[in-house]
């Protein structure tokens, strides 16, 4: 709709985007356009005085006899084959063309299924060696510019230069869409509108998306008549790509109103965005030949270069600014004596950081404010919203006014705000910014109505006498670095917290840990004197057992007693080893009951202790099974003796061994052999069914979750034990 800054429409911007300026249905009359069926090579349509270039005859003339007669210049079909690469915007390599009508620059672009020969008013030739050493010089002068400012001003002289147009504007696009002249090199006598604010309905998006596709723009005469594409079944035919291609008449009139006779735009696009225009305004007609065009589209190449290298060193720098900031105050706000009082000590470190007029800290239903800042009310008001917020990112405003219904009474100390969280606890640190009154200088009214209505024409406005407006309720804008310092502040106070939370952690785990570890040692030197006070006590009821059964004399109550203290045995052994070892949950059974096995001999006599053969295998299992399997052995030895050899010694086998998770225990014999249907309660098949001695085996066996069987030794019985060795994880 409008290519050039300048006016504020009284329309629905909508209205503004789908206004059809890439299919205009005519070109401007500098140029001539021949639109070309590639299949062919004929020329189906074209625009501009096409009879006084090539005659009468030239639709559906062949496109090689009217643009390349001679052959000396490139093919149609090569110059196809170029544009249709894979790049939305491409051109053949421009050549010159002698026409009746004069001569002409020749571009080439595809446009759907069609090929348009541009044919554009050529002027004078430049030299490749002047171009480069001027651009290289201007470049040269780019570099050299020590900001942003400086740099546009520098580039405000060069394209005026260039072009030699009357009046040569920086235009730089805002944030909002909204444009600023920030550089300008003109004829004091056209005027000037540096600093003037443009509103974004100017340049409407489909306009900007032009702007990139096609980095260069001239109108050589705003008072031409437009040449229509003929036929007009062709009318149709997309010229984004096309340089003469016709402009809005809106704009052409804004351009009227403006005092201007000549317009040209070159664009300035870094990493592929908009970022602003070369406006150039002449008072009189002037074309701006495609050479010159190109040149310019260089320079400003250059000069997006430029920006984006003082704007990444300006950023640099603020960043190690605010990291130094931030390293000066990190030792402050991370200490051990809680964040509210490391908050206060550090505010103004806080507030000079991220140059804020305020800082509040808030935790919980406490809050801290300190600077300008607003009463306490409304600082409670705006904490409360900020809460409702389910996000851990900063939050940054410029005009709280536009985001808080409430901050309308505020903007006098908030009209800015930047705001983190901290942690999960509802805490958060907040910046304040004060009320900063602009006064923005437009071109013009940017809120005066175009007129026109459903039936009439739009037309733009017809002053553009510099209007002011004061804009309240905005502070100073926050930087992208600035945001992102804050952000940084937020994760390093984070860490620091949940550091020091775990370090206090780790404190009281230690003490923890060093009371278990006391707990833990008075607990053994408890169970070990209870270990050894059981052993005792074990031992002294042996004594009395064994002096028992000296005084009952031979016969069955000492026998009794004998048995009754190797059972008693079997037991105090593992006290004993318990009081011994450290390791208490599992016991080396085959230590155990070699030790037992000792014991046994000692009690049977020498006759017995030497005719006893031994082979252990070591095998880990948990202390109470131990017991048990005590208690089968000496209940299995003690049945050999007093049975087997019918009260003579005779020699007795005893061997374990572990298969995978079971361990066996097997006692032999040589003696009488296995009587049939004798209880397997020991070898011999001597003993007394139904007695103490079978009882208990059975509940032992049965605890043990194992079995015992008694087989033929040849001679004699082997008794065998079988039960899991038990869970030692």
């Amino acid at each position: 709709m409008v290519s050039n800054p300048g006016i504020a429409l009284d329309i629905d911007l909508a209205d503004c985007d789908r206004e059809p300026i890439h299919i205009p249905g005519s070109i401007q009359p500098h140029g001539m356009m021949l639109i070309v069926d590639p299949a062919t090579r004929r020329v189906i349509a074209g625009a501009g005085a096409l009879e006084a270039a090539f005659g009468d005859a030239w639709l559906d003339a062949s496109i090689d006899d009217l643009v390349w007669p001679d052959g000396g210049a490139p093919s149609f079909d090569t110059a196809a084959s170029t544009v249709l690469a894979p790049s939305p915007v491409t051109a053949a390599e421009a050549t010159v063309l002698d026409t009746a009508a004069g001569r002409f620059d020749i571009a080439i672009h595809r446009s759907g299924d069609r090929v348009i020969v541009e044919l554009e008013a050529a002027g004078d030739p430049l030299t490749a060696g002047a171009s480069l050493h001027w651009l290289e010089t201007t470049a040269g002068a780019f570099e050299r510019a020590v900001d942003v400012a400086a740099l546009c001003r520098r580039a405000a002289v060069a394209f005026r230069a260039l072009t030699g147009f009357d009046r040569v504007m920086i235009y730089r696009f805002l944030d909002d869409d909204a444009g600023r002249v920030v550089a300008e090199d003109s004829d004091p006598a056209i005027g000037s509108f540096l600093n003037h604010h443009f509103p974004a309905t100017d340049i409407p998006k489909q306009a900007r998306a032009l702007y990139i596709r096609n980095r260069t723009r001239a109108i050589p005469d705003i008072g031409y008549t437009p040449q229509p594409i003929r036929p007009a079944a062709y009318r149709d035919t997309d010229l984004s790509d096309v340089a003469t291609r016709s402009v809005s008449p809106i704009h052409i009139q804004y351009l009227h109103n403006m005092g201007v006779g000549a317009s040209a735009s070159i664009s300035i696009v870094k990493d592929g965005q908009l970022w602003g225009l070369v406006a150039c305004h002449h008072r009189e007609p002037r074309l701006m030949p495609r050479e010159i065009r190109l040149t310019a589209s260089t320079l400003a190449g250059i000069f997006a270069r430029q920006v984006r290298a003082k704007e990444d060193a300006n950023a640099y720098r603020e960043r190690l600014r605010l990291s130094s900031a931030a390293d000066a105050i990190l030792p402050i706000i991370t200490g051990a004596r809680g964040l509210r009082a490391e908050v206060r000590d550090g505010s103004a470190a806080l507030m000079a950081m991220l140059d804020g007029d305020g800082l509040v800290f808030a935790h919980g239903n406490d809050i801290d404010g300190y600077g300008h800042c607003p009463d306490p009310r409304d600082l409670r008001e705006i904490v409360r919203w900020l809460r409702r917020r389910p996000t851990l990112e900063p939050f940054a405003t410029s005009s709280l006014m536009t985001q808080f219904d409430d901050a309308d009474d505020m903007t006098a100390s908030a009209s800015g705000l930047l705001a983190i969280p901290l942690g999960d606890d509802g805490a958060m640190l907040l910046w304040l910014r004060a009320e900063q009154v602009q006064a923005v200088e437009w071109a013009g009214n940017p809120h005066k109505a175009a007129t026109g209505g459903d039936s009439a024409p739009l037309t733009p406005r017809a002053s553009f006498a510099s209007w002011t407006q004061l804009v309240r309720g905005e502070s100073r804008r926050w930087t992208l670095e600035e945001i992102e310092a804050a952000h940084k502040l937020r994760r390093t106070i984070d860490e620091a917290s949940r550091r020091q939370r775990i370090d206090e952690l780790n404190d009281r785990l230690t003490r923890s840990l060093a009371e278990k570890d006391a707990l833990l040692a008075q607990k053994d030197l408890l169970m070990k004197e209870v270990d050894h006070r059981v052993q005792n006590s074990l031992q002294l009821v042996s004594a009395f057992l064994s002096m028992q059964a000296r005084a009952a004399g031979p016969g069955e109550v000492a026998a009794s007693l004998a048995e009754a203290q190797s059972r008693l045995s079997a037991v105090a052994l593992v006290h004993r080893r318990l009081y011994r070892d450290d390791q208490i949950e599992s016991i080396d059974l085959s230590r155990y009951l070699g030790d037992l096995i000792g014991d046994l001999r000692g009690s049977l006599g020498d006759g017995w202790g030497s005719r006893m053969n031994v082979d252990l295998a070591p095998v880990l299992v948990p202390t109470d099974r131990a017991v048990s399997v005590g208690l089968v052995l000496a209940e299995l030895v003690i049945n050999a003796t007093k049975y087997a050899y019918a009260g003579d010694v005779g020699p007795i086998d005893i061997c374990l061994d572990q298969h995978r998770r079971r361990f066996r225990l097997i006692v032999a014999d040589q003696g009488r052999g296995v009587v049939p249907g004798a209880a397997p309660t020991g070898t011999g098949g001597g003993t007394r069914s139904g007695g103490f001695g079978s009882r208990m085996m059975t509940a032992v066996v049965d605890r043990l979750d194992g079995e015992i069987e008694l087989a033929d030794n040849q001679p004699g019985t082997r008794a065998i034990l079988t039960a899991p060795i038990g869970d030692l994880r």
